[in-house]
């Protein structure tokens, strides 16, 4: 499997952990929050990976939404976590950190040279 399918997928597994933890941060509308994950290190996540996300974050209420003026734009929607999304962010902070540990457990006695 190549390195960038494998980290594809593993951060698919994980996005929406970190689209509730930025909006944690505050209430913001698609291209806010995928500034604020760029931010942080996940350059690769753009609006088009995020807005199908965002709707199953909001059909199963773990986001609320509302419409806010723009400059010179139609309204944008903001997302915000709902106490739903803030328990379940809370949870899945805590189900990472642990599923992390375990895995840095059996990948840190990895030693391997690779012979150019």
């Amino acid at each position: 499997m190549a390195t960038e399918s494998r980290r594809s997928q593993l951060l698919r597994g994980v996005l929406d952990l970190c689209l509730l933890a930025v909006l944690n941060e505050g209430p913001a509308y698609g291209y806010e929050m995928t500034k604020r994950l760029r931010e942080r290190g996940l350059g690769s996540v753009g609006e088009g990976s995020i807005y199908p996300l965002l709707g199953r974050l909001e059909r199963d209420g773990l986001v609320e939404t509302y419409r806010a003026a723009s400059d010179g734009g139609p309204p944008r929607k903001y997302y915000r976590p709902s106490r739903a999304g803030l328990l379940a962010l809370a949870l899945g902070v805590s189900e990472w950190r642990t599923a992390r540990d375990e895995v840095d457990a059996v990948l840190s006695e990895v030693r391997i040279e690779v012979a150019s």
